[in-house]
């Protein structure tokens, strides 16, 4: 009788596992970041994950064969084509670091054209590695009327000291241009804690009934226009948008869930406990851990699986 009883607890309704869809996109020349952080996730839940990889036509055949020839061919998994005229008119074109202007960095304005069927949806950049469970990350409460929730900049003590060393920008006056009138008629002020939208919980819902995407795009729009932000900034082209469109709007996530920053400089490191008991590492910054220099690649590496067709390389000093 017991085991009857317990049986049925495993079939109460509670119980039925939730899909988790988590969205990473695979780009041309740096495919081995989405493997690696597809692996730690898949690597450290017992969650039912399913993965929404979004590429360019041109890429989506080589992430598949990555995919289907490694230990990842356990995992669920979407392919999803972005398709770039989307962006047609709304970009400005950047000299400074072109590869903030590829189109796979704005398909987090896009998600619910990418993403049927879900309310709740996980956004992650491919130069992350997860070493919690992402259920934790998933259970992230979004506030009534919120669409999103962020790694605020000023929320982590431990990371001032490393922001500072290298000079990183963490308010709205180092995305914004503020001499421009169409920003300081915003009335933000500039010393607002910027967000990094790199991890990104999402309500689909709420997104579609605000009209995020939108909303994001008036904001591309108008910098082609007017060039509004500002360009010293490192990922100032997707960032600043949302910056505008969600101040004030959104929810929380735990600063564990984003320790960023490690690939801002190829030297300043965090200590090795600290980052132990971080739960999602983010290399946001010129040096990733697939290419050299780089700081706390051990880290990463451990997750990396090599590419199959031997077409990704990783590049270290002996290399």
């Amino acid at each position: 009788m017991e085991m009857c009883v317990e049986r049925m607890d495993l079939e109460s309704p509670g119980e039925v596992e939730e899909e988790i869809p988590v969205v990473i996109c695979a780009a041309a020349g740096r495919m081995g970041a989405a493997v690696a952080a597809i692996s730690s996730i898949y690597s450290n839940t017992e969650a039912n994950v399913l993965f929404y990889i979004i590429g360019l036509k041109t890429t989506i055949p080589h992430i598949r064969k990555w995919i289907e020839n490694s230990k990842l061919k356990e995992i669920k998994f979407k392919i999803v084509e972005f398709n770039p005229m989307v962006l047609k008119g709304k970009i400005r074109q950047d000299a400074s670091r072109p590869e903030l202007l590829q189109p796979l960095n704005f398909v987090r304005f896009y998600l619910p054209l990418l993403i049927q069927k879900h309310e709740k949806v996980i956004y992650l950049d491919d130069d992350v590695i997860v070493q919690g469970d992402i259920q934790e990350l998933y259970d992230t409460k979004l506030a009534p009327g919120h669409a999103a929730a962020f790694s605020d900049d000023c929320d982590l003590p431990s990371t001032h000291e490393m922001v500072r060393s290298v000079g990183m920008q963490n308010t709205y006056m180092g995305f914004l241009d503020y001499r421009k009138q169409a920003i300081r008629d915003l009335g933000i002020s500039p010393s607002t804690c910027s967000f990094n939208p790199g991890v990104i919980v999402a309500n689909m819902t709420e997104w579609k009934h605000q009209r995020i995407t939108k909303q994001l795009e008036k904001w591309m729009q108008r910098n082609v226009e007017e060039n509004l932000y500002s360009s010293t900034l490192g990922g100032g082209v997707a960032t600043s948008p949302m910056l505008i469109v969600f101040h004030g709007k959104y929810s929380s996530i735990n600063p564990m869930w984003h320790i960023r920053h490690l690939g801002w400089s190829p030297d300043a490191r965090y200590s090795e406990q600290f980052l132990q008991e971080a739960k999602l590492l983010h290399w946001n910054g010129r040096y990733k851990p697939w290419d050299y220099p780089s700081v706390h690649t051990d880290l990463w590496e451990n997750w990396f699986i090599p590419d199959p067709s031997g077409k990704f390389k990783l590049t270290r000093p002996d290399s």
